[in-house]
């Protein structure tokens, strides 16, 4: 067997140095399995794989039970299946449906319920699954090219068991920090095995999936310069995270696509009028997360700070700065909501890996169970966590379809578009939430909501829409809310003048279109 069919590397044993630019170790002591490549050569699989990965599989689908107990989770699972609705009916991305995120996860959507239906959202629960044992063997595999198999394992399952570690409503769901994570931990996977052009597209699909995927960056230009792998490389990296951005661009229109993933935002990002409520939400992550991390924690503290019997924690100057690069990107918009703190899971992972390395057998073991235990908490707070919300969503969808017929347009005026999917029908704009039209988002009490917060001629489209594609049934969703329709001139003007209201259902309220504004 020729050396490019097998790249080898030097066995577990301290001290060990990895051998540049070679690929993943195997162990002579035991057997590897083998596959036949696109060649027709054999190339052989350490056998560590063959029983590691399906215990990440095993271990993902144990603690993602909780994701397919329900059938939302929260507002942006609502929201993706409801573009990926409006998207297979021949919606446009950015012009007649709209959302401040990149592409790929609303492609991803569109794609797997055009596959399997759209009535469930379980194809997507299937996918997030799949990305989590993705993200989770890339992690084992950078763990297992710098410390061995030992590593190998810790790394894989601590970034099974953390992926869990935070409110379900944030973990279970399939959404787009979900998505992100693999690009994330398969640029550094690239960076550190100097293919440079793969670490720049790894770092493309991190962007495209949702735009704090770019903190990745810092750590693959930590990797490059350690290598001084030089400009040809750089140019390889930037030109693999480039064109499929600028690609995308194009496809779009790059003033539009700019507009909506970026410069289209600035009064939504910002904890202006929310008072203390994004450091509680801050808080409450960072602890939540924490707390599944604990044991690792308590173990990579003990590393760190032991100076005897030569424990040190080995080399992972990238791994740090990757952790305080996903921390500095939960802080973009100062909403810290809880999904957002998932973008440490890698770089905990990674780190509480070399950490149980280091620490020994026997404490690697307790730190484990012990974290085994902690997410069998967070699994069981998915199967118990409250309903209320989707109780009420599916209140107001049964009430959207007994006054609306099946091609009748809705508007829902609120923050929880899932209406939209569960009472199977259109909406009228291409605002799926208020906060599009009143900036309203992140708990804010009064300051910065209103009309003139909007985005930038949202307003204009909107008129434009209540006046040519009138909704049959308008659903002031807002619940006392500052963003209430009758804190809004516009909205309220108009339905004074062509709706009377008909129900309230759980402070709801429901105003179907006149009889003479039919005609």
């Amino acid at each position: 067997m020729s050396q490019s069919s097998v790249e080898r590397h030097a066995p577990d044993a301290p001290g060990a140095p990895d051998v540049p630019g070679q690929g993943e170790p195997w162990f002579p002591s035991v057997r590897p399995a083998t596959v036949t490549d696109t060649t027709g050569r054999t190339a052989a699989i350490p056998a560590f794989w063959t029983r590691l990965f399906p215990v990440l599989v095993l271990v993902t689908a144990l603690t993602r039970l909780p994701s397919f107990s329900r059938a939302l989770w929260n507002p942006d699972e609502g929201f993706l299946a409801t573009q990926a609705r409006q998207l297979a009916d021949g919606g446009v991305l950015y012009d007649t449906v709209v959302d401040r995120k990149p592409p790929l996860v609303p492609w991803l959507y569109q794609g797997a319920l055009g596959l399997f239906g759209d009535q469930s959202l379980w194809p997507v629960r299937v996918a997030a699954l799949v990305a989590v044992v993705v993200g989770a063997g890339l992690a084992a595999s950078i763990a297992h090219r710098r410390w061995g198999e030992r590593a190998a394992w810790y790394a894989g399952i601590c970034y099974v068991l953390l992926s869990v570690g935070l409110v379900p409503e944030d973990t279970q769901a399939a959404t787009f920090e979900v998505f992100m994570l693999p690009w994330t931990v398969a640029a550094i996977w690239c960076a550190e095995r100097a293919r440079w052009t793969g670490a720049g597209l790894a770092l493309a699909g991190a962007v495209l999936s949702k735009q704090t995927g770019g903190a990745v960056l810092l750590p693959i230009l930590l990797l490059w310069w350690q290598a001084r792998a030089g400009w040809g490389a750089f140019a390889r990296l930037g030109a693999g995270a480039l064109l499929p951005v600028a690609g995308a661009a194009l496809a779009f229109g790059p003033g539009r696509f700019l507009y909506w993933i970026a410069t289209g935002s600035g009064s939504y990002l910002s904890a202006d009028g929310a008072g203390f409520r994004p450091l509680l939400r801050a808080l409450g992550g960072i602890g939540l997360l924490t707390l599944a991390f604990l044991p690792l924690l308590i173990a990579l503290l003990s590393v760190v700070r032991s100076r005897t019997r030569g424990r040190r924690l080995p080399a992972a100057a990238d791994l740090w700065l990757w952790l305080a690069a996903s921390l500095a990107a939960t802080t973009v918009g100062l909403q810290f909501f809880g999904h957002y703190f998932l973008q440490l899971v890698p770089a905990l992972a990674l780190l509480g890996a070399a950490a149980l390395h280091e620490a020994g057998a026997r404490v690697a073991t307790a730190a484990l169970t012990a974290t085994a235990f902690l997410t069998c908490a967070f699994v069981g707070w998915g199967f118990a966590a409250d309903r209320a919300e989707l109780d009420h969503a599916h209140r107001v969808a049964d009430t959207v379809r007994a006054y609306t017929g099946r091609h009748d347009p809705v508007l829902l005026w609120g923050m929880h578009p899932e209406g939209y999917w569960l009472a199977g029908r259109t909406p009228a704009s291409r605002y799926l939430t208020a906060g599009f039209l009143t900036n309203f988002s992140g708990g804010r009490d009064g300051a910065m909501v209103g009309e003139k917060y909007a985005m930038a001629g949202a307003w204009s489209h909107f008129r434009h829409e209540l006046r040519h594609r009138p909704p049959e049934l308008i659903v002031d969703d807002s619940r006392d809310k500052n963003y209430g329709a009758e804190r809004m001139p516009t909205l309220w003007r108009h339905l004074r003048g062509h709706y009377e209201k008909v129900a309230t259902i759980d402070g709801s309220d429901f105003y179907l279109r006149a009889d003479d504004a039919r005609h």
